[in-house]
């Protein structure tokens, strides 16, 4: 469990501290579930990671923004995709229009390439959500998305996934399963515990691989980490 301290608990938008503040402690803190993901990993090869949180407002997106800059500052091709078809995010953290993206290219309006946008981060393209669909679960569990994963693993070394609360929708259960490893975010004071295992729960049924827990918005007088 990795737990993470922010000063505004005030502030819901992405913020791409690892980028902006790469020296930072709280980016330091990215870079040691990047760590933890490779050294958890094992004898499997973890290239498609999701994330997804137990409940909303959990801080998920900022969770999987930053974790696929930390990668990519190790100087390799990552690319975050928002799988998040109910409400999508990552085109504002990182200032692109949603008119095209991932439901543009399962759709197939619009080729792959097309679709993904080049960031100010070194190494790091997003594919954003496109429009939101009518049918986002069905989408997410169909042969085009098994198709187009394993299309995405041949063009990047990583591919992030932000997906919805677990709790709320199965789209997360169903794109874990698919992945090589999943990430849940909980808030402390905020996310239930009652919520945070059940989460858990619902992603081992999943067959999902689950590469760790991280907590953040935790008060604190001391900077500190904690993981296990």
């Amino acid at each position: 469990m990795l737990r993470l301290k922010w000063k505004n608990k005030q502030v819901k938008q992405v913020n791409l501290i690892a980028h902006s503040s790469p020296k930072s402690p709280i980016t330091e803190r990215y870079r040691l579930i990047r760590t933890n993901i490779h050294l958890s990993s094992g004898d499997k090869e973890i290239r498609s990671i999701v994330v997804t949180s137990a409940e909303p407002s959990d801080g998920k997106t900022t969770t999987a923004a930053n974790l696929a800059i930390v990668l990519a500052q190790q100087g390799e091709q990552v690319l975050l995709v928002d799988a998040d078809l109910r409400k999508p995010s990552v085109h504002y953290a990182f200032n692109v229009n949603n008119i095209h993206g991932l439901t543009s290219v399962l759709t197939k309006r619009i080729s792959l390439d097309k679709a993904i946008s080049n960031t100010h981060v070194p190494n790091l393209d997003i594919l954003t959500s496109g429009p939101i669909p009518h049918n986002p679960s069905e989408l997410l569990d169909s042969k085009s998305m098994e198709l187009l994963m394993e299309e995405l693993k041949g063009m990047f070394e990583y591919v992030v996934f932000d997906t919805p609360p677990v709790l709320a929708v199965t789209d997360p259960q169903i794109m874990a399963n698919k992945s090589d490893g999943v990430v849940i975010v909980i808030s402390s004071g905020k996310t239930s515990r009652e919520g945070a295992v059940k989460a858990k729960e619902l992603l081992e049924k999943a067959k999902a691989q689950l590469l760790g827990v991280v907590v953040n918005e935790v008060k604190s007088k001391a900077e500190y980490y904690q993981y296990g």
